[in-house]
C-alpha cells in the first residue's frame, strides 16, 4: 500500500479541530502584493495626471464646512501637491496596505472604507476655515492605528508581536497627530487613525466567533 494519509472521519457526536490559517499564508501573499501595488500605481497614475495639469486637480480636495468642499471626502486621498508628497505616503501605504491585505481584500476594503470616510467627515468638520486637505497620509495614518491596535482588541499574540514591531518602526510618525506643524493637517492623522482604530475595534469584534471556536476545538 502506497504511502499516505488517509481521510480522517469523525465519528458521531465528535468534532474534528482543523488548524486555523497562518497569518501570512504563502497563498495570500501574492495577491497582497499585487493588489496593493495597484493601489500604488492607481496613486501615481492620477499624480502625473495631476503634474501635467499644473495640480489644478487639487481644487477638488477637501474645503472645510462648504457644500462643494464635501466632494473632497471621495477624491482627496487620491491627490497630492507633488511628487515628494506623494512619495512619502506611499512607501507606508504600500508596506502597511500589504500587511493589512494578507488578511484578505475584503477586510483591506472595509479598512480602507472606514479610514476614508472618517478622516475625510472629520476633516471637513474640524479643519481651518478656507483650508484645502489632499493626500493619502490619512489612510497610511489609519492603516497603522489599525496594525497596531487590531492585536490588543483581538487578543491574538502574533499580531500584537506585529502591532509593537511596527510602533517602534514607524511610532514616529503619530508625532503628526498634534497641531502645529505648517502645511501639514493634523486632523487628516487624527481622524484617520481614529478610524483605523475603529476599524481594528469592528473587525476584531466579528472575528471574536471564529476565535472561540478555534479556542474551544
Amino acid at each position: 500500500m502506497a504511502g499516505g494519509t488517509a481521510p480522517v472521519t469523525p465519528e458521531p457526536g465528535r468534532s474534528v479541530a482543523r488548524r486555523s490559517p497562518a497569518i501570512m499564508a504563502p497563498g495570500r501573499v501574492k495577491p497582497a502584493a499585487v493588489t496593493i501595488l495597484m493601489g500604488a500605481a492607481v496613486l501615481t497614475l492620477v499624480q502625473i495626471v495631476n503634474w501635467a495639469m499644473g495640480y489644478r486637480l487639487n481644487s477638488a480636495g477637501i474645503r472645510p464646512r462648504t457644500l462643494g468642499g464635501l466632494w473632497g471626502v471621495a477624491d482627496g486621498p487620491l491627490l497630492h501637491t507633488g511628487w515628494g508628497h506623494l512619495i512619502s505616503n506611499l512607501v507606508p501605504f504600500v508596506i502597511f496596505g500589504f500587511l493589512i491585505l494578507v488578511g484578505g481584500l475584503r477586510q483591506f476594503l472595509a479598512v480602507t472604507a472606514l479610514v476614508w470616510i472618517v478622516s475625510g467627515l472629520g476633516v471637513w468638520l474640524t479643519a481651518e476655515s478656507g483650508s484645502l486637505t489632499v493626500g493619502s497620509s490619512a489612510l497610511v495614518f489609519g492603516y497603522l492605528a489599525f496594525l497596531v491596535l487590531r492585536g490588543v482588541f483581538s487578543r491574538r499574540f502574533a499580531q500584537i508581536v506585529m502591532g509593537l514591531v511596527l510602533l517602534a518602526l514607524w511610532g514616529g510618525i503619530f508625532w503628526g497627530l498634534l497641531p502645529g506643524h505648517d502645511g501639514i493637517s493634523w486632523q487628516a492623522h487624527l481622524f484617520g487613525a481614529i478610524g483605523g482604530g475603529l476599524a481594528a475595534f469592528l473587525v476584531a469584534r466579528a472575528d471574536a466567533p471564529q476565535r472561540r471556536r478555534q479556542a474551544a476545538a
